[in-house]
């Protein structure tokens, strides 16, 4: 909401990627404050957001799904970003909504986001359709240990100058303290390939839709764990299919994922692979099969895969994947923020921020903090079955 930032992106090289006529901002940000996003900028806008949304889904041929890309430490991304998914769900109740989120790490500059992420969490397990969670700690690991692999020469000539998905500029630059830029890339590559099917011609296509339908088993089990594999493009466009397997390797292995998590070592519920570029679906087969040994599926989905192949690779690619897992490894990253949340709200620490605030109250914050525990719960009974024997579902006798 703060006019500053936004004009900054409006001088910047992105200024005609965004029609301004459709911006929509105040003087000043959320303060860190939930509250303040959610029941003051909310309402104060509520009819400005409607009347921009309605406008642009008019020009839309078949609407398929919203995306709503917000932090969850802050005030405005959170308590706003919210208040925009009900507004959603309001007014399209039939489209699909999409939510990336960015999570707060532990060692986050505000002081108040375990509560904004709290109150936000009990909105996305509300009304959100899926929910893509991402760490700004997971990413600048990644875009770090790339930057080591190359500035080591461990990956010598195999890899082209300028075509890492981290970076725009090439691998040259010298890294900052928080290379933002090469973070949001990896964010923006994965909306890339979620939306490829949408966009190019491939032989399995898959609609955002059928996303939500095939990953997400139970309502509010929708938090799907991301991962994009290869995150720098090789010199040679001839790839053997053992380069192609690796690929596959790399998105179950937690050095990939985008949130802190180890989906290897935990519970599936069901699993979809996007690839882009020259795969076949015979490469595809052999790869779940390959992997699906050391991979937990919950018994009554064994075979839970969502598969889409998209003929064109991102660009300088000849070949990209975006695994997306709905996994119990996701409940470490709540049970650490329900931590987080507790340790202030048992002082009631900076409570009166968010009490002052017209139509916040205090059941606001017991009702949020015992929906998330009753997720980490949802999560607790399905770890429990992992460990139990595997029975394989009877097959049906079809009489001939």
């Amino acid at each position: 909401m703060e006019e500053g930032v936004v004009n900054e992106i409006l001088q910047g090289p992105l200024r005609d990627v965004f029609d301004s006529k459709q911006l929509i901002t105040d003087v000043s940000g959320s303060g860190n404050n939930w509250a303040v996003g959610h029941k003051i900028y909310g309402c104060q806008y509520r009819e400005n957001i409607v009347e921009k949304l309605r406008k642009t889904a008019e020009h839309c041929d078949c609407l398929q799904c919203f995306f709503i890309i917000h932090s969850m430490g802050g005030g405005t991304g959170s308590g706003l970003g919210t208040f925009v998914l009900n507004l959603l769900e309001e007014e399209f109740p039939e489209v699909y909504r999409f939510v990336t989120s960015v999570y707060p790490s532990g060692e986050d500059d505000v002081i108040t986001s375990p509560y904004n992420s709290v109150l936000a969490m009990k909105e996305l397990n509300e009304h959100a359709d899926c929910v893509l969670p991402i760490e700004n700690e997971s990413l600048f690991e990644i875009v770090n240990k790339i930057h080591q692999m190359i500035n080591s020469g461990k990956l010598g000539s195999t890899v082209k100058q300028n075509s890492l998905v981290t970076s725009s500029a090439g691998s040259a630059k010298t890294l900052q303290e928080k290379p933002f830029d090469a973070m949001n890339n990896i964010v923006a590559n994965l909306l890339l390939n979620l939306t490829s099917s949408a966009r190019f011609e491939g032989s399995l296509n898959m609609d955002l839709n059928e996303i939500s339908m095939n990953l997400v088993p139970f309502p509010r089990l929708h938090y799907l764990v991301s991962s994009l594999t290869p995150l720098y493009t090789l010199a040679d466009v001839n790839v053997p299919s053992r380069r192609l397997d690796q690929m596959f390797s790399d998105a179950f292995s937690r050095d990939h994922q985008l949130i802190q998590a180890d989906p290897k070592h935990s519970l599936y519920l069901a699993c979809a692979l996007l690839v882009r570029g020259n795969v076949q679906v015979s490469d595809l087969r052999r790869n779940i099969e390959r992997l699906k040994p050391s991979l937990h599926f919950v018994s009554w989905n064994q075979e839970g895969w969502k598969t889409g192949l998209c003929s064109v690779p991102p660009v300088g690619h000849s070949h990209s994947l975006l695994a997306l897992a709905n996994n119990t490894c996701i409940k470490p990253t709540f049970i650490e923020l329900k931590d987080r949340f507790m340790k202030l709200y048992k002082k009631k620490a900076h409570l009166h921020h968010y009490l002052q605030i017209d139509g916040m109250e205090q059941s606001c914050f017991s009702e949020a903090i015992s929906s998330l525990s009753d997720l980490i719960e949802e999560y607790n009974e399905l770890d429990a079955t992992k460990d139990g024997p595997r029975i394989d579902p009877s097959r049906l006798k079809i009489a001939v």
